[in-house]
């Protein structure tokens, strides 16, 4: 079996054909490219001209790259933290079901009667043991998760390809 390769950036392509690059590269680097297309279509056209669909690749990609490299604080205190509003329902549209209970589980560590980001960053900036030890809990949760978030998400691409207006 030959490995996929790495798609290295997003060079202009269609949805279409980037979902057609499934057989050639790994489905984590299509993703990707996805989400360079929507931060350049969002950084040229305003975040008001993403699909609801786009947004949520977007949650979701966020979710994953900072979940996987630093845990749910890190997710929390970066500019990730603008997809905390939207990011339970998102991993429940893409039909991520188990993530989005460990991840709706973190949020609510959190304690906050009021979901912003400015909450949200000012929370993470107080010490707090307690919050800590349940995000680590939620961290263990996610890795140890068998549910197939890139796999799933490609799928919702797929199905709703239309919604996705890269170029």
């Amino acid at each position: 079996m030959t490995e996929s390769k790495w798609l290295d950036q997003y060079s202009g392509e269609s949805a279409e054909q980037l979902i057609a690059l499934a057989d050639e590269y790994r489905i984590d680097s299509i993703l990707a490219a996805f989400e360079q297309a929507l931060q350049q279509k969002a950084s040229r056209d305003g975040e008001k001209s993403l699909s609801a669909e786009e947004g949520i690749l977007l949650a979701v990609e966020a979710l994953e790259r900072e979940v996987n490299n630093g845990g749910y604080s890190q997710f929390f205190i970066n500019s990730s933290v603008e997809y905390v509003s939207q990011i339970v329902a998102s991993l429940r549209r893409i039909g991520c079901s188990k993530t989005s209970e460990i991840t709706e589980r973190a949020i609510a560590a959190l304690g906050l009667p009021v979901m912003n980001a400015l909450a949200i960053q000012n929370a993470m900036a107080d010490d707090n043991d307690e919050r800590e030890d349940e995000l680590g809990q939620c961290d263990d949760l996610y890795y140890n998760s068998d549910e197939d978030i890139e796999g799933r998400l490609f799928a919702f691409i797929r199905a709703n390809h239309a919604a996705f207006e890269l170029s």
